[in-house]
């Protein structure tokens, strides 16, 4: 392999493979934690005989939970540099580009279900849990890599970084060895000054 294909690899490894790998590891123990407490709320471990049980309550809970898990997850490990000082703000984006990701599976139930008359519980789950799920995730990846946690937000901690170094180039005072090298000058490493000699 060339060092050319290296390095192209390595780039596009940097630039979105890894967090494509990371986002997908974190969805996944979030989707086991969703459907883990679903269930287990649906058969009354938590208790019976209220709201929580219900399959509506069950099923709010248990997304609220892995949406709280998975923005945990891609927080501090799959966009760790991009992570927000506002955190507030950014769950609160996050939260909203969860939901619309949600919408779309649904819609893609909605449309096999009722416009397309493909009732049957294979052809629901085909529509909400492969196609819905597969648009869903890659709506959610683009807002949360592009979005959520952009380079360019300005409270992001990479951009603030950027910042700050950029600001420590024009307003630090030169250091030592650039005094040093300022002050004998680009022709010091030739030797002594011809008309200095001569003087003497």
């Amino acid at each position: 392999m060339s060092s050319r294909t290296r390095s192209a690899l390595s780039r596009a490894w940097d630039g979105l493979l890894a967090y494509l790998v990371k986002f997908g590891v974190v969805g996944l123990i979030g989707l086991v934690i969703d459907v883990a407490l679903f269930n287990l709320l649906r058969l009354g471990v938590f208790g019976e005989g209220h709201w929580a049980q219900s399959a509506l309550g069950a099923k709010t809970i248990s997304t609220s939970v892995a949406i709280i898990f998975n923005w945990l997850g891609n927080r501090y490990w799959t966009f760790r540099k991009h992570r927000r000082r506002n955190y507030l703000r950014e769950f609160g984006e996050y939260a909203v580009v969860s939901l619309g990701g949600m919408a779309i599976a649904l819609g893609c139930l909605w449309i096999s279900h009722h416009w397309l008359g493909y009732t049957s519980l294979v052809a629901d789950n085909v529509a909400t849990n492969v196609v819905g799920l597969a648009l869903g995730t890659a709506f959610r990846f683009v807002l949360y890599r592009y979005w959520v946690f952009g380079h360019h937000r300005a409270d992001g901690l990479s951009n603030l970084e950027r910042v700050e170094e950029a600001q420590r180039t024009l307003f630090e005072e030169p250091g030592p060895a650039v005094d040093a090298a300022a002050s004998t000058g680009p022709d010091a490493a030739d030797g002594p000054d011809p008309a200095a000699l001569s003087a003497g």
